[in-house]
């Protein structure tokens, strides 16, 4: 059972219903872009189509169900279903922190290796880091789930309007020792090694920049700055996720439990189309020139 969305119901969902819509737009006219210009076959296009396939697909199995639970007076779930939803949230939101760690390292290698930028990151070796992140991804969040749905639980009330993992294994009855061995060893690696790859990567970029001439530095800005937006923001709703899920919000006003719970899901979908849309000079002239194409006629 969901914690209750009170009178704001027909408000929340509203507001879902157009963020959904225009997360669904975006990603959607981004990868049909991506996938028609070929001059966007390039490294840091094939992480972008990964961000926004992940986005698209993990709204698309999230979002229609949520809002159908928004409007019913009785916000319950199956137990399978939960699991589904557990699968795919995992899956969004681990698959989104491993791409932009990984743009990261496309930008690390773009702005201090200009000259042997194809040779030590061409299409096809991202191409095979963007397949390994799914497949990791995949098999990460299934041990997962393998530790988890056996569990016998003692409760049914999530404080949530989503589940996951962290709140049913709260509810269980019996030993969970591996299940929290398993969630610090994922903590870490999450929280430690992909936080140090960016920085190292950052750091690199930063001691370039100040040693490069005005042009280089301005350029190395334009392609760095929806990255670093779209790290922050994610940071941001990760950082709300894991205060929601580890700490006792039951005196937090449930119009504040429940922002906490959508901004994780909805902001990185809507935000990232918009700021690489309008920050990526060949994306946005792509879509202008795919949306509005210029006549021409004869004299």
């Amino acid at each position: 059972m969901y914690s209750d969305t009170g009178r704001l119901r027909w408000l929340y969902f509203l507001i879902l219903a157009l963020m959904y819509a225009l997360a669904l737009l975006g990603n959607l006219l981004l990868l049909v872009i991506i996938l028609l210009e070929r001059c966007l076959n390039q490294p840091m296009y094939i992480f972008l189509f990964s961000l926004f396939l992940n986005e698209l697909s993990g709204g698309t199995a999230i979002f229609p169900f949520l809002l159908f639970q928004i409007l019913q007076d009785e916000h319950k779930i199956s137990y399978p279903l939960c699991f589904f939803q557990i699968f795919f949230v995992y899956m969004y939101a681990i698959t989104a922190i491993l791409t932009l760690a990984a743009m990261s390292y496309d930008r690390f290698v773009a702005i201090c290796f200009p000259l042997q930028y194809h040779i030590r990151l061409s299409s096809q070796k991202a191409l095979k880091m963007v397949t390994g992140i799914w497949i990791f991804v995949l098999l990460e969040v299934g041990f997962m789930i393998s530790l988890s749905a056996p569990l016998s639980l003692c409760g049914n009330q999530i404080p949530k309007v989503y589940c996951d993992n962290y709140s049913v294994v709260k509810l269980a009855c019996g030993n969970i020792s591996v299940n929290n061995v398993y969630g610090v060893l994922y903590t870490c690696l999450v929280a430690l090694l992909v936080p140090t790859l960016i920085i190292y990567s950052y750091v690199r970029i930063i001691r370039v920049c100040l040693n490069s001439c005005k042009r280089t530095r301005h350029k190395a800005l334009s392609t760095c700055v929806p990255h670093v937006a779209s790290l922050l923001n994610m940071g941001l709703a990760s950082f709300f996720e894991v205060m929601q899920s580890r700490f006792d919000m039951r005196s937090v006003p449930d119009e504040v439990r429940v922002f906490l719970s959508l901004y994780f899901l909805v902001s990185p979908p809507i935000f990232n189309p918009l700021i690489y849309g309008l920050n990526l000079s060949k994306i946005h002239t792509s879509c202008r020139n795919r949306l509005w194409p210029k006549k021409t006629g004869r004299m």
